[in-house]
């Protein structure tokens, strides 16, 4: 069967790299915590003591960690992926990362003989762990057909946008205007609270009506119950993909000022809470002035 490295087991990579298992597929896994790999391994992955050991042998290393530098440090220090990976072999990184960060990458793996493709995802990490993700591609088209057997596991849909990086900026705007809705919705939830309505009835018409979105029907009853249980996720990860997406619109277009608004906001939840769900603005903008 072919082999797959994978590196970062984060709420979304864990059952990533679970769905290879499911396939069949040898697996090799590195994490900085070997406490997130230990049920892994009972199912037969093999725990890699570095990106470079995972990747000895690997037909395709698939990444998912947090940022650029995360990401920069799996593939390229002394003991990264890139180090024992053999010419032809592909570099998936489904990590949310820069713009610039894929076009580097990319430059720098290719000169190495590796296949770059920047495939982050969306969904939430359930839809991980059933293998019902969306895949964001960018890439040339006999890279994807050659990385294809390697995304079936973990993705139900592939949407490729074109060369590589391209759906790295569609990631960035899809996570950009969730930004927006969920700052815009944290206002709107308490300025309803304090005009008195009846909240339970707020949170249905939210739900139902013209604004409904899956980031309004998700939300707005845990945000009006502040109740954030269940995985969902960080402001902290949140205001990341807000940064890298307004950073990338500032060099197309004039000004953006509701992405920076809603950046700002993330400001605000990073510092608030930056490890908690990124409902638990509501708790800001509700503070009495």
């Amino acid at each position: 069967m072919p082999r797959v490295a994978f590196i970062g087991l984060g709420r979304m990579g864990h059952g990533m790299a679970g769905r290879y298992l499911d396939a069949g597929f040898t697996v090799a896994v590195w994490n900085r915590s070997k406490a997130k790999a230990e049920d892994l391994i009972a199912r037969g992955a093999l725990w890699a003591t570095s990106p470079e050991d995972a990747a000895i042998d690997a037909d395709a290393v698939v990444t998912m960690v947090a940022d650029d530098e995360a990401s920069r440090a799996v593939w390229l220090t002394r003991d990264g992926a890139a180090a024992t990976m053999k010419a032809g072999t592909l570099a998936i990184e489904c990590s949310t990362v820069s713009y610039q960060h894929t076009l580097d990458m990319a430059r720098e793996l290719h000169s190495r003989g590796l296949i770059y493709i920047d495939c982050p995802v969306t969904g939430l990490p359930e839809a991980a762990a059933a293998g019902k993700l969306t895949l964001l591609v960018g890439a040339d088209a006999a890279d994807l057909d050659k990385a294809r057997p390697f995304l079936a596991p973990i993705g139900s849909t592939i949407r490729h946008f074109g060369a590589v990086g391209t759906g790295t900026v569609f990631k960035l705007i899809n996570n950009l205007i969730g930004a927006v809705q969920i700052a815009s919705l944290a206002e709107g939830v308490a300025i309803a609270e304090q005009a008195g309505l009846d909240m339970q009835l707020v949170a249905e018409a939210l739900a139902t009506g013209a604004i409904a979105s899956p980031q309004i029907i998700r939300h707005s009853k845990r945000m009006i119950d502040r109740d954030f249980s269940g995985a969902s996720f960080t402001a902290a990860l949140r205001h990341k993909d807000a940064d890298y997406a307004v950073r990338l619109a500032e060099t197309l277009l004039p000004g953006v000022p509701v992405s920076r608004a809603a950046l700002a906001a993330y400001d605000k939840a990073k510092a608030h809470a930056p490890d908690g769900d990124e409902g638990r603005m509501i708790e800001i903008v509700s503070r009495p002035k």
